[in-house]
């Protein structure tokens, strides 16, 4: 264990990096300021078991907090797993995944998430959300019209009067009741895998904290945070 907490909280304190922006894991803030919701209560957890209090290092967008995987920042992210991420990071599997499908505009002619990838359709999107970079991986014919977060994708849809709306269906169920007609594709495109990283050097660090995610959903733990958070579109990964 000695080793495990010398690479996961060189410090004597674990730095948990997390996404502000993912309002699924991050709930809002205790009155004291600090991070709230299921993400943070998986790094209070982990530094539990590890012996050492948590400390809490936020970033406004998922971009930001895997660009600052070398600069020695976290110890631990809680971030969707990609694999351009996965050059700098060493992941888990998911612990949670969310879906991400589709909202179309009143009128849209496109009917199924398989008629999205055309030429001349334009998608707004998150730039360098999980979700984003999948489609960056997927998409061969559609154009992405990016974002620099999910309210700014939202502006873009409407503003540029894109195609097609890209998002977590959480959010697309929020923002299809704020335009008259508009639709939400039935289906996924993908589903967002959240998961736990740490540096690749962290070789014992990596493997408990697999372990712990294992542990975390056949126990019940991670069913229990989602229910305690009431978080609507969060489900715990096969």
């Amino acid at each position: 264990m000695k080793n495990i907490v010398a690479e996961l909280a060189p410090t004597g304190v674990l730095r948990a990096g997390i996404n502000l922006s993912n309002f699924l894991l991050v709930s809002g803030k205790s009155a004291g300021g600090e991070p709230v919701g299921v993400a943070p209560d998986m790094a209070r957890e982990i530094a539990k078991r590890l012996g050492v209090p948590v400390k809490y290092v936020t970033f406004p967008s998922p971009a930001e907090l895997a660009d600052a995987a070398e600069k020695g920042v976290w110890d631990v992210a809680f971030i969707g797993a990609e694999p351009q991420r996965a050059e700098k990071i060493a992941f888990t599997p998911a612990y949670v995944e969310i879906e991400a499908s589709y909202l179309v505009p009143a009128g849209s002619k496109l009917k199924a998430i398989a008629e999205v990838d055309r030429p001349g359709v334009r998608i707004a999107v998150f730039g360098r959300s999980a979700y984003g970079l999948w489609l960056e991986r997927s998409v061969e014919r559609a154009t992405l019209v990016r974002g620099d977060s999910i309210d700014a994708s939202f502006r873009l849809f409407v503003d540029e009067k894109c195609d097609a709306l890209a998002g977590l269906k959480p959010r697309l169920l929020k923002d299809v009741q704020t335009l008259p007609g508009a639709r939400i594709l039935d289906g996924r495109f993908t589903a967002v895998q959240q998961a736990i990283g740490t540096a690749r050097a962290n070789a014992a660090g990596a493997q408990f904290l697999r372990r712990f995610v294992s542990e975390a959903k056949t126990s019940g733990f991670v069913a229990a945070l989602i229910a305690r958070h009431q978080v609507q579109g969060l489900s715990v990964a096969a």
